[in-house]
C-alpha cells in the first residue's frame, strides 16, 4: 500500500459512500485510477465491506395515564384521544380508575402537553401519571 491507497482508505473510512470522482479530486488521481485501486484493495481483503453506522433511536418517554371522570362517557373520551398520535393504547377498566391510556412521547415536554390536553377535557376528574421505568416481562407477539 502506498500513500494513495492510504489516502483513499482514510476517505472511505470517513465516508464509505463518497463518490469515486470526489476521492479522485482529493488524492489527485484520475477516476479510473481510483476505481482500480479500490477494486484492488477489495480483492486483497484490505477493504472487507461497506457498512452503515446506525445510531440509537432517541429514547421515548413512556407512561400510563389513569383517568377518572365524572360522567361515564368512555366512547366520547376515546374519540377525542384518537387524535393524539402518541396515544398507543386505551382501555376502559374496572375499579376506581375509569380508563387507562398508554402514551409514547418524544420528550417529557410532549408528554406533559398530552397530559395537559387530557386534564382540560370536560368532565375529567383526575389524571394520574405512571411513568414506565423499565420492562421486565413482555410476552406480546
Amino acid at each position: 500500500m502506498d500513500k494513495f491507497d492510504q489516502q483513499i482508505l482514510t476517505l472511505l473510512v470517513a465516508n464509505a459512500r463518497m463518490a469515486v470522482a470526489s476521492i479522485a479530486r482529493e488524492v489527485n488521481l484520475s477516476r479510473s485510477a481510483v476505481s482500480e485501486r479500490i477494486k484492488s484493495l477489495e480483492e486483497r481483503g484490505i477493504i472487507q465491506g461497506y457498512h452503515a453506522r446506525v445510531g440509537t433511536a432517541p429514547a421515548l418517554v413512556r407512561a400510563y395515564f389513569a383517568l377518572c371522570y365524572h360522567v361515564r362517557q368512555c366512547e366520547q373520551y376515546a374519540e377525542s384521544l384518537r387524535g393524539v398520535p402518541e396515544i398507543k393504547l386505551c382501555y376502559t377498566i374496572s375499579g376506581e380508575t375509569d380508563m387507562l391510556v398508554y402514551v409514547e412521547a418524544a420528550s417529557m415536554a410532549r408528554l406533559d402537553a398530552i397530559r395537559h390536553l387530557i386534564e382540560h377535557t370536560p368532565h375529567i376528574k383526575t389524571v394520574r401519571t405512571h411513568m414506565i421505568l423499565g420492562e421486565v416481562i413482555n410476552t406480546v407477539v
